[in-house]
């Protein structure tokens, strides 16, 4: 499975949380509202996820395998960089 797209939309806020991630894997699966937060030790990317009704939070879409987790986050935290130092241009 090749990552064939990565959309970042940066967030301006207070909190944590400095982007929201859409990916692309072989130009026909698409998983959206990943986030891009700022941890203690960094950037770190977490998957979409959904309130249960006891109030914790589930994974919506996620790897499986370790190595697979590594190449997304490797590419979001690429894409989030480059949207860092070409911000779009506002009209």
């Amino acid at each position: 499975m090749n990552i064939t797209d990565v959309r970042v939309k940066i967030v301006e806020s207070e909190s944590r949380l400095r982007g929201i991630a859409t990916i692309t894997f072989d130009e026909s699966f698409v998983v959206h509202d990943i986030r891009i937060i700022e941890g203690e030790n960094g950037i770190f990317v977490a998957m979409p996820s959904k309130k249960t009704p006891n109030g914790t939070f589930r994974d919506i879409a996620h790897p499986i395998h370790a190595e697979m987790r590594r190449l997304i986050e490797d590419a979001i935290v690429k894409a989030y960089e480059e949207a860092l130092e070409n911000p779009p241009v506002k009209e």
